[in-house]
């Protein structure tokens, strides 16, 4: 025992300084995509990390360490491998090194560390200096060819990288499928999607982690009620996506409900910790989601329910889930209780970090696009999408239990 507690100080005592020296530089040196965003299964990521964890083999690396994702291009249909950046990929590892990773969790330490580390760059990223930061992650994520989609095209104009993270494109640059249709039902984000037919099929293929219920998710069992048996899409959006999301039905804004997610450290087993200032946010990374004996993510983060109501009377619940280092979710000024929504509108906006928005519907509802489907459950993968692409549609007579909300 005394061994291997001794081994986890040591290999904490390297990741610190791994992260410590990442958020340094950051504010000392001008070439940020040398550092801190540097993806983490570069080159010079792994000779960095070489010279402070031992290991024999980059792959035996790359597999221990989860540096990226693999994702599949709707369009392509190619599967390809999507790094993250070095600063996310430390800290994940913070997290979830060791097999009693709820027990390393609970460390006071980790918090401290994350506590600090969330604070430090969160100020960074809203101070006018940041800017210098907004180039080099285009660069980093190649970004450039996005631009003409931007209102606000010229990276130069942002006044802090906040303020780029948290973008606005021109509507005309993310036209929805199917326009005239009122069947059609969109894509929320330009994110990874997966998509299930039911909440038990996500968890059985996706949602590996112990806590995830519906009334979990929706802190109400009778919302949970209404959805119980219909599909859930997942859509989880990467640092560098467009981080702003739409609505992927016409509707009614029923209601709007804020659950501000784990607030007490010492009565939750936490996994996926990071604080910014004073509110808990766990990574919703497939690494996170897919290990089996994590906390559930998706339930404990701080997260906003909406129910938006549909002309035909279905129902449909949209969570927006805070991830890994997000210090807020925001709504446009608009979007209120009572107000119409059209499918393709913007609804609101993350700041700095991977984020998620789950939607579900009514048992025997809607069809998920036979695509997504598959590659969600036969390669186990996330597709890459685009906000207004189609994902499935409305069944004829759509009104069940989610009708009743």
């Amino acid at each position: 025992m005394a061994t291997n507690e001794a081994s986890e100080s040591k290999h904490l005592d390297a990741a610190e300084t791994v992260l410590n020296d990442v958020t340094d530089k950051s504010k000392i040196e001008s070439d940020y995509k040398d550092h801190i965003h540097i993806p983490g299964n570069s080159e010079k990521a792994h000779t960095w990390f070489r010279a402070i964890f031992p290991y024999d083999s980059l792959e035996e690396f790359e597999a221990q360490w989860h540096l990226g994702n693999y994702v599949i291009d709707r369009r392509t249909g190619q599967k390809s491998f999507e790094p993250m950046s070095i600063y996310v990929r430390v800290g994940m590892h913070l997290l979830y090194y060791g097999s009693a990773q709820e027990n390393l969790l609970q460390c006071k330490r980790v918090q401290s560390l994350l506590k600090n580390q969330s604070i430090n760059m969160g100020k960074q990223y809203d101070s006018p200096q940041s800017k210098d930061h907004i180039l080099p992650f285009i660069e980093s994520f190649d970004l450039q060819s996005s631009l003409d989609d931007l209102l606000q095209p010229d990276p130069t104009k942002y006044s802090s990288f906040n303020e780029f993270f948290a973008r606005q494109i021109k509507e005309s640059a993310r036209p929805i499928a199917e326009p005239n249709s009122d069947k059609a039902v969109s894509s929320m984000a330009d994110c990874r999607l997966t998509t299930y037919p039911t909440t038990d099929l996500a968890t059985k293929y996706w949602i590996k982690g112990f806590g995830f219920t519906l009334a979990k998710l929706l802190d109400s069992d009778k919302l949970a009620e209404c959805f119980k048996g219909g599909p859930i899409l997942i859509h989880r959006l990467a640092p560098q996506d467009y981080h702003r999301w739409h609505a992927p039905v016409s509707g009614t804004i029923r209601s709007i409900t804020e659950i501000p997610g784990t607030q007490d450290f010492d009565k939750t087993m936490l996994a996926c910790l990071v604080l910014t200032v004073s509110i808990r946010y766990y990574t919703v990374n497939p690494q996170a989601i897919n290990e089996e004996g994590t906390l559930d993510g998706f339930c404990e983060n701080r997260r906003s329910v909406m129910i938006v109501q549909r002309p035909s009377g279905s129902t449909v619940a949209l969570i927006a889930i805070g991830a890994m280092l997000v210090g807020s979710i925001k709504y446009n000024p608009e979007i209120k209780e009572g107000v119409g929504i059209r499918r393709g509108q913007c609804l609101g906006a993350f700041y700095y970090g991977g984020s998620t928005i789950i939607s579900l519907h009514g048992e025997n509802e809607m069809k998920l696009d036979d695509d997504l489907v598959k590659n969600s459950t036969q390669q186990k993968c996330e597709t890459y999408v685009k906000v207004g692409w189609r994902v499935g549609q409305w069944l004829p007579g759509e009104t069940t239990r989610a009708s009743k909300v």
